[in-house]
């Protein structure tokens, strides 16, 4: 086969565009993945919403990839061709700016970000750094595996940032706070799922997750937080988070994009609350997660679509139309 299809971005705010391309030939240092599954995330919807500035024009969006090596490049070393592996958020980094060299390379001064920057995994195929690709587990489903590799990865970072106290509330519970529920509950914690006022499916599905309470983002929670993380592109979530942790707790914002943060009193800060954000991970991250994710036996909840359908899916994201994550299947 000398040909691949994808559904490409010309435009922000447009529609994608099935195209047949030739089958690209990976360079040095790259490999070649055939798809099995992409999962559809947020931020996809943040590229072709035209939220995220300078996109590459046009774009195969997706950063949630699982697929099989199909050709390798020439110096690339520890793969092999047929082996699965995950294509991550981040596709690449300079290796020599300052947070490179001290470990931060999730904060790299140049980056290259797979489905924004580079093309992505709405395709049949897609050619990628093998440095920032990571093996997988042969026996996984592979739709099922998909969304670990940036709702799983960057919410796990966000997690981590979160701190190690027991109560956390989930504002946005979508595919990133589905699977965190389910690491949370397993380590003992007490997680409180915020959802869109009057929400009950989701807020019932938060609980069949290990949830201890769900409810309306503009309740609050039974008790006061420890940490909150903060998945909803929504700034005015930020106050009200501020309102529900305790003195010293901390809200994380887990999202790459969100709607202006109103202004809001010291009060809810002081008492050493800290607001901090989240950007983009590091290999060392995924690393550890993906070790970590068998070990909490995560159940994911996924909505298959054909790839053809992956305006739908978007569609369907936008509008909280599934519970879960969406995935596109090649």
């Amino acid at each position: 086969m000398s040909a691949m299809r994808a559904m490409v971005l010309d435009r922000p705010n447009a529609p994608l565009v099935l195209r047949e391309r030739p089958i690209p030939q990976p360079a040095g240092g790259e490999i070649l993945v055939e798809i099995a599954a992409c999962g559809v995330c947020r931020t996809d919807l943040h590229v072709v919403d035209g939220d995220l500035p300078h996109p590459k024009l046009p774009v195969v969006p997706g950063h949630e990839i699982v697929g099989r090596v199909a050709a390798i490049g020439p110096g690339v070393t520890g793969f092999t061709l047929g082996k699965r592996v995950g294509v991550p958020w981040l596709g690449g980094t300079d290796g020599t700016c300052p947070y490179c060299r001290s470990g931060r390379e999730n904060l790299c001064d140049s980056p290259v970000f797979t489905g924004y920057t580079r093309d992505g995994g709405y395709a049949t195929h897609t050619v990628a750094d093998a440095r920032f690709c990571f093996p997988l587990d042969e026996t996984l489903d592979a739709a099922e595996t998909a969304p670990l590799m940036c709702a799983g990865l960057i919410g796990w970072r966000s997690y981590r940032m979160a701190g190690e106290g027991v109560a956390l509330g989930l504002y946005g519970f979508g595919a990133a706070a589905h699977i965190l529920a389910q690491v949370a509950a397993w380590q003992g914690r007490r997680v409180y799922a915020f959802t869109s006022p009057g929400d009950a499916a989701t807020q019932n599905f938060a609980r069949s997750l290990g949830a201890v309470w769900a409810g309306g983002s503009e309740e609050m929670p039974p008790e006061p937080l420890d940490a909150a993380i903060i998945f909803a592109p929504v700034g005015a979530l930020v106050p009200v988070a501020l309102g529900a942790v305790k003195k010293g707790g901390r809200v994380v914002c887990g999202g790459i994009h969100m709607s202006d943060i109103p202004s809001f009193p010291y009060r809810i800060l002081w008492e050493e609350r800290q607001l901090v954000s989240v950007a983009n991970l590091t290999r060392g991250d995924a690393r550890e997660f993906l070790a970590i994710a068998p070990q909490a036996g995560i159940k994911m909840q996924v909505t298959r679509y054909p790839l053809t359908e992956a305006n739908a899916a978007l569609a369907d994201l936008r509008a909280g139309r599934f519970e879960g994550a969406a995935v596109l299947i090649p």
